[in-house]
């Protein structure tokens, strides 16, 4: 990367090193570029800081911001057209109770796998003709540590559990066992729904606040994104051109 300066201060290649360790990326380039980006948005932010007399303490930056950036508080109907947008994100979780049985088979390892899925299969027969009689082959057969709690896995949201998993225990109804072994990276899992709760929209008034304080963030990020671009717009800056679109910003 060639010589970055914002102004009269050059950003020296070491100092973009050190900074890309806070920016993950698919790629070294990609982090590289982030980091720069940032260090030159931090620059730029210092500089207008102490031209406005906040000088040069850790605060100044957040002094600047404060004043330079002011949002208007989202109002009630603003709140409640983002709401109608977005009913699907209000809702309460899914919720399901759950016992699996675990027969463990590594997913490199064909021929463990497919013992593991014979017997999966003949427990899930069994299990098909006697569900009552699940938390016994769970303590004696499964690999899982539930075995211990007859394979009860407790209630469950979405997200908890492995998505080959989910998938099936989130499509099942109570009472019902799975009537094929279902596979994921740990080997065969034998899976029973006992109850499950599913979630309702959330009443306006449960999340009004949620949502305007995401609506203050969201303005409040676009707002200071704009202060970013109109001050690179008036310094020089050489070896990076910041994108607009993707300007970092400083918290």
């Amino acid at each position: 990367m060639t010589a970055i300066r914002v102004n009269d201060v050059e950003i020296g290649a070491a100092k973009i090193a050190e900074e890309m360790q806070y920016h993950p990326a698919p790629s070294a380039e990609a982090a590289q570029d982030a980091a720069a980006e940032a260090l030159v948005v931090c620059e730029l932010l210092r500089q207008e800081a102490r031209t406005r007399g906040y000088g040069d303490g850790d605060g100044a930056i957040e002094e600047l911001l404060e004043a330079a950036v002011t949002t208007p508080e989202p109002d009630e109907a603003s709140c409640r057209r983002y709401y109608e947008s977005n009913r699907k994100r209000f809702r309460s979780p899914d919720l399901v109770e759950a016992q699996h049985i675990l027969i463990a088979a590594a997913p490199d390892e064909a021929e463990e796998r497919a013992t593991a899925k014979a017997k999966a299969e003949g427990l899930a027969r069994r299990l098909a003709a006697d569900a009552s009689c699940f938390a016994a082959l769970a303590r004696e057969h499964s690999d899982c540590p539930s075995k211990e709690n007859g394979g009860h896995l407790g209630q469950i949201g979405r997200g908890s559990l492995v998505p080959e998993l989910e998938t099936y225990i989130f499509a099942m109804k109570p009472g019902e066992i799975c009537p094929v072994p279902v596979p994921s990276r740990y080997g065969w899992h034998v899976v029973r729904v006992l109850e499950r709760a599913d979630g309702r929209e959330l009443p306006f008034e449960s999340v009004r606040e949620t949502i305007a304080d995401y609506l203050t963030e969201a303005s409040w990020r676009r707002a200071v994104s704009q202060y970013i671009s109109l001050l690179a717009g008036r310094a020089a800056i050489e070896g990076i051109a910041l994108r607009a679109a993707h300007t970092p910003l400083v918290q």
